[in-house]
């Protein structure tokens, strides 16, 4: 999936047309934005044609799905997992700073004090 944007920097319908992508970056008409999503943006004017997306979110309480889809393909699609065991996390972590702050440290002395006399 290419994502675009058009001359202005609004975005355009993302593309799966591949080859007609490197044939546009060579032949300088689009140039790279981004490389992770891919996403090229276009140094001519074009119009500015865009279809309805509908966006599905299953919310669920470890993994949360998502989906973009407009009415010919799916344009994105995920899920996200939650972090679980928070609170157990969060008492370990206290119960190691209590202990660190706790601890009474031996320290050597620099000097000998006799010499100092």
């Amino acid at each position: 999936m290419v994502y675009v944007l058009s001359q202005e920097g609004n975005p355009l319908m993302p593309t799966q047309r591949f080859g007609k992508v490197r044939r546009m970056l060579k032949e300088g008409l689009a140039k790279v934005v981004k490389r992770k999503p891919f996403t090229i943006q276009l140094t001519y004017a074009s119009p500015i044609y865009t279809q309805p997306i509908t966006l599905g979110i299953d919310s669920g309480y470890e993994h949360i799905g998502f989906s973009a889809l407009s009415e010919k393909e799916e344009l994105i699609g995920g899920e996200v997992h939650l972090l679980k065991g928070m609170v157990e996390r969060n008492k370990e972590r206290q119960m190691y700073r209590r202990q660190k702050r706790s601890r009474l440290r031996y320290r050597k002395p620099r000097f000998h004090i006799s010499y100092w006399k």
